[in-house]
C-alpha cells in the first residue's frame, strides 16, 4: 500500500505519523483491497484536522474529521472509514 502522509502549517514528527500508520493497519484489517492512502494532517487556529483518502479497486473513501488534538482528529477519522467499509462491504455482498 502506497502512503503519503502531508502535513499543512507545521512538521509532522514521527510519532504522530506512526499514529497514522497505526491507524491504517487497523482500517486494513477491514479490507484487504486498499491500493493507496493519501493522509493530509492541518493545524488551523486551535483545531487539529486529520483528512483520509483511501484508494480501494474501482473506489475511493474520503474521511476527515476535526478535534482539538490530532489523537481524536485521527480516531474520528478512522472509525469513518472503518463505517464506510462495512457499508461498502454490505452492498458488495448483496450484489453476489
Amino acid at each position: 500500500m502506497k502512503l503519503t502522509i502531508t502535513s499543512r502549517h507545521f512538521k509532522a514528527g514521527e510519532e504522530l505519523e506512526s499514529l497514522v500508520r497505526e491507524a491504517l493497519e487497523h482500517v486494513r484489517s477491514f479490507h484487504d483491497g486498499i491500493i493507496g492512502a493519501d493522509v493530509v494532517l492541518e493545524r488551523a487556529n486551535n483545531a487539529c484536522s486529520a483528512e483520509f483518502v483511501l484508494k480501494l479497486n474501482g473506489k475511493t473513501l474520503v474521511a476527515k474529521e476535526t478535534a482539538e488534538d490530532f489523537f481524536k482528529a485521527i480516531h474520528g477519522a478512522r472509525e469513518a472509514l472503518v463505517r464506510q467499509i462495512r457499508k461498502l462491504k454490505t452492498k458488495e455482498q448483496r450484489w453476489d
